[in-house]
């Protein structure tokens, strides 16, 4: 029988210890550990669901990972590769590959009888994932792809429509400067020409990223290939969405071994590194969070251990009378505060898991989306990260308990048992 396990448990079920004046100090450190656990909870749900949204945006956009020529033209107009690559089977094969699809980009600019706007028209080929786009969509459809005829449609932003006062099926008028091919039958270009497109709008979208919400436009890349003399063979690359963004860097150094030289992989990361940067510092704040919670919940706990140590003088000289160790005194009330720590654990799990279903079904907490690319406080269930924040505040309370536990040590059974 685990004689300080017994003994504990009967402090724990005292009737009397309503009376007592440690009764409020304990309410308050279990308070406390809830509370400070809920924060926890939120905070790491709002951190990885920010970084996540966020993250799904630059992705949907320009996808995991890209492969282009090797060159030094950084440009969004670099020099076309064959869409008929020996490596395009073997990234299928890659299982952490889910699909890959060409795309092609280039600057132009649209003119309205008033306005004037640039933007980047990235071309698309029938193997283009609409998913993303298709879940920003508010007003339209998105566009078909076929091999006999290019079409003409085009999906832009709510950004550039509400700009330039742009609907759905306005035709547009866009202005391009294209090296002029000196020899058709030849790749070589000489000086650069002014050339004009028409598209119907098919479709209008808005995914809150202003950074690519204001230039970003869609269209066919045969339109694309037409405006730079290319061939339907040529692309500017290709694109590999991965099934999870944890495999990038992996997958992105298996790429680079099966394409060889002449081409370049980059990961979205690589692509976009100011951005990811910034969504990295955001688990510094939440570290700090995280940290200071634990402080708080740990003197809480602190300060209501001693205050037992204290309430229960006597017992503790009755004890140290009867033969018991300091050790074994310490363990009873070690018992006694983890049995505090994980009430209040329970309540802060209810609390703040309760907070995120909440947050996730009704939406109640907004945010300005010109300013944080959301319109809602995102969040993210994660119980795994749950299951560690308990563990690390159950641990790092324990820890911290040790040390207030060896006033036991120095309470001599003559003074304890006239204590009052």
């Amino acid at each position: 029988m685990n004689t300080e396990l017994f003994i504990a448990k009967r402090i724990i079920s005292d009737k009397n210890a309503a009376k007592k004046i440690s009764r409020p100090i304990i309410r308050i450190a279990i308070i406390g550990i809830a509370l400070g656990l809920a924060v926890m909870i939120i905070t790491v749900a709002i951190v990885t669901g920010f970084q996540s949204e966020i993250r799904d945006k630059i992705i949907g956009f320009g996808s995991h990972i890209q492969i282009t020529n090797y060159d030094a033209n950084n440009s969004y107009e670099p020099n076309p590769i064959s869409a008929k690559q020996d490596f395009y089977p073997l990234l299928l094969k890659i299982p952490e590959v889910k699909h890959v699809q060409v795309y092609a980009t280039k600057n132009g600019i649209i003119k309205t009888k008033t306005d004037n706007e640039g933007v980047l028209l990235k071309g698309i080929g029938k193997d283009y994932d609409w998913t993303f786009i298709k879940k920003n969509l508010v007003e339209g459809n998105v566009f078909a792809v076929n091999d006999t005829e290019a079409s003409k449609q085009i999906v832009v932003s709510k950004q550039t429509a509400d700009r330039l006062g742009i609907k759905i099926n306005d035709r547009l008028i866009i202005y391009f400067i294209t090296k002029k091919k000196s020899d058709p039958n030849k790749d070589a270009y000489s000086e650069y020409e002014q050339r004009v497109k028409d598209f119907h709008v098919s479709g209008i979208y808005e995914t809150g990223f202003e950074e690519f919400d204001k230039k970003m436009v869609f269209v066919d890349i045969a339109q694309v290939q037409k405006l730079n003399y290319w061939t339907k063979d040529q692309i500017g690359g290709f694109e590999v969405l991965v099934d999870n963004y944890d495999d990038i860097d992996k997958t992105g150094d298996v790429i680079s071994d099966i394409i060889g030289p002449g081409f370049n992989a980059q990961t979205i990361k690589r692509l976009q590194q100011t951005i990811f940067s910034w969504l990295d510092l955001q688990d510094v704040n939440a570290t700090i969070v995280i940290t200071l919670m634990i402080l708080v919940a740990a003197i809480n706990m602190i300060s209501a251990l001693l205050i037992l140590i204290l309430e229960r003088t006597n017992m503790i000289g009755t004890l140290k009378s009867l033969g018991a160790s300091n050790g074994s005194i310490q363990k009873i009330f070690l018992y006694n505060g983890a049995y505090l720590i994980g009430k209040g654990l329970l309540w802060g799990n209810v609390i703040g898991i309760a907070l995120c279903f909440i947050q996730i079904q009704s939406g109640i907490f907004t945010l300005p989306k010109e300013t944080y690319y959301v319109s809602v406080i995102p969040i993210h269930i994660s119980f795994t990260y749950f299951l560690l924040l308990n563990i690390g505040t159950m641990m790092a309370c324990m820890l911290m308990l040790i040390l207030p536990s060896f006033l036991i040590s120095k309470i001599t059974p003559a003074k304890a048992i006239h204590f009052r």
